[in-house]
């Protein structure tokens, strides 16, 4: 969901299912702007599918010049990406 420039909210489950049309749709994020912000607050489920499209994202971001930052990213996902030391690289923020 768009919220305004640059800004989007993620919300419902990222797996396996989900994330293939939401990277999908995501490509058209790069875009526009030269920042994004993705809230994730509305996310109720991830597996480490929702993690690698952050991932994903990151890179996109990174070869077309933009700054990217993940918002209210939820407990579950934020797990999966400390276990698999992705939170040191990974634009994160809590609030």
């Amino acid at each position: 969901e768009k919220l305004g420039d640059g800004k989007y909210q993620l919300s419902g489950v990222l797996s396996f299912d989900t994330v293939p049309g939401v990277l999908e749709y995501g490509t058209r994020l790069f875009s526009e702007g030269d920042a994004l912000e993705v809230d994730l607050s509305r996310v109720t489920h991830s597996d480490s599918a929702g993690v690698a499209l952050l991932v994903e994202w990151v890179g996109e971001a990174e070869r077309n010049n933009r700054a990217i930052r993940f918002l209210n990213i939820p407990d579950q996902m934020l797990a999966i990406a400390r276990v698999s030391s992705l939170d040191h690289i990974l634009p994160l923020s809590r609030d």
